[in-house]
């Protein structure tokens, strides 16, 4: 077996690890071993990973027997890559892009995404796992990533200061787990932050409220969490208009006849999902 220091000692052979582009190598073997089995990755598996680097976590998950597909963005890890899994590559047990991964198209048939990911994408990367979720027939069953710690509290929200919008909406999709606290000492260079590993599994709950709706309204009350929903809910989100049927007009007759409701002296921070479920179905009577 590959250490994950001899990997990373011969990535840096071609060029030093580039910051800008988050690029913090992890180096413990034990850690990638427990990404890998936290995610119960086998052969049967078709895995995404994110971001590859020197390969530690792909040499571990090419050892499942699963198929892999990496995307990078960096051309010294991508002929480093090249290199190191040349027999992988030429089985087609490994497929190695070039590119963006908020941007490039993924495999259709994707089982699982385990990646030690840039930090600086995790918003937007969350977002086009979403995307991903909701094409139809997808296989997807888990993602395993390590992101930052204070990220990783926000989206599983374990305590009441890290509830917001970014965890709520995230829960309309997804069953998020913590999982272990990473030092900085286990990668190379060292960041100036903790990290986390986390777990998202799909759920299939449904909503008694068009979630594109109570997507939008809790976005758009969080962009001013220290009001009340009373202030805030006088304006319409930005995108209201795309959402079929609504409009401003719309909106702003469906919050009038939410006046006399206790809820409208509440803070974003005071309310739980259920709260904004049962707000969402509110408007949506109150447009009615």
């Amino acid at each position: 077996m590959k250490s994950a220091r001899d990997l990373i000692d011969r990535l840096r052979s071609y060029q030093p690890p580039n910051t800008d582009l988050g690029q913090h190598f992890l180096h413990s073997d034990d850690m990638i071993g427990l990404m890998v089995s936290i995610a119960k990755v086998d052969a049967h598996d078709h895995v995404l990973e994110i971001g590859p680097g020197p390969g530690t976590l792909t040499h571990r998950l090419l050892e499942t027997g699963a198929k892999v597909t990496a995307i990078e963005i960096d051309d010294a890890p991508i002929f480093h890559l090249n290199e190191t899994f040349r027999k992988e590559l030429q089985t087609n047990q490994l497929t190695l892009h070039q590119g963006d991964a908020l941007s490039i198209d993924w495999p259709e048939d994707i089982t699982k995404v385990v990646a030690n990911i840039p930090y600086q994408i995790s918003s937007p990367l969350i977002k086009r796992l979403t995307q991903y979720l909701k094409q139809q027939n997808t296989p997807m069953l888990q993602v395993v990533i390590m992101v930052q710690l204070e990220f990783a509290q926000r989206l599983s929200m374990r305590h009441p200061s890290d509830v917001g919008s970014l965890g709520l909406t995230v829960a309309l999709d997804w069953n998020v787990h913590e999982h272990h606290t990473v030092p900085p000492h286990h990668f190379i260079p060292q960041p100036d932050v903790q990290s986390m590993v986390v777990e998202m599994q799909p759920h299939e709950r449904t909503f008694s409220v068009d979630k594109r709706l109570l997507r939008q309204i809790i976005h758009h009350v969080f962009d001013q969490r220290r009001k009340k929903l009373r202030t805030i809910l006088k304006n319409p989100p930005r995108r209201i208009s795309r959402i079929k049927g609504w409009h401003k007009q719309r909106w702003k007759n469906a919050v009038q006849a939410l006046q006399n409701l206790e809820v409208m002296d509440a803070r974003p921070e005071e309310l739980q999902m259920e709260d904004w479920i049962a707000l969402t179905e509110k408007v949506e009577k109150g447009s009615m």
